[in-house]
């Protein structure tokens, strides 16, 4: 699982893997930053971003690439670059025929801390708590990707239970039900 915390100047990643039964559940396999040069033309930048997030998901080679879903940004011009690094994280992944994800902030927060509002303390602490880490994992960048592949990680079991039932649930309405004996039609109630 890796998770891609998008940013065109520092682009965070994680890889995490879950071990059922073991403690902890989860373990960091790498972490850390992409970095442009904020001085280069933003084209430039866009090519070498693009370039490191195909190599990186090449070499990790995932089943699936978590990418930060841009929800709210105060700042259009933030908004803005995010969006572009968000577009090429889904590309390399599309590319390497990787499944993709994608969770808010506030999502990724609510399921690693059990609080949306959470800060980026409270969500470091909780990563290096989930993944067994002695220390912090800094930056926050890398700490937020760690994030987002722990909250797929932790979420996709209760998705896949509700996706069976709903189909179970689908397939039972278009099944016509037998007949019950233990009850009379209702037009011979009363006879």
């Amino acid at each position: 699982m890796l998770g891609i915390d998008p940013g065109v100047s520092r682009c965070g990643y994680g890889c995490v893997r879950r071990d059922p039964g073991s403690d902890p559940a989860f373990r960091a396999l790498c972490a850390g930053v992409i970095t442009t040069a904020p001085a280069d033309p933003l084209p430039e930048r866009l090519a070498e971003l693009a370039r490191e997030l195909g190599d990186l998901v090449r070499e990790v080679s995932p089943d699936v690439v978590v990418v930060e879903r841009v929800f709210f940004q105060a700042n259009a011009r933030t908004a803005m670059s995010v969006g572009q690094a968000s577009g090429l994280a889904l590309v390399a992944a599309a590319q390497a025929g990787c499944e993709v994800a994608q969770y808010t902030a506030n999502e990724v927060k609510q399921a690693v801390t059990g609080y949306g509002a959470a800060g980026k303390e409270q969500v470091q602490r909780m990563v290096a708590a989930l993944c067994g880490l002695s220390a912090h994992p800094r930056p926050p960048d890398a700490a937020d990707a760690l994030a987002l592949a722990i909250c797929h990680l932790s979420l996709t079991p209760g998705r896949r239970r509700v996706a069976a039932a709903l189909a179970r649930q689908a397939r039972q309405r278009e099944e016509p039900s037998p007949p019950d004996d233990r009850f009379l039609p209702l037009e011979e109630v009363g006879r």
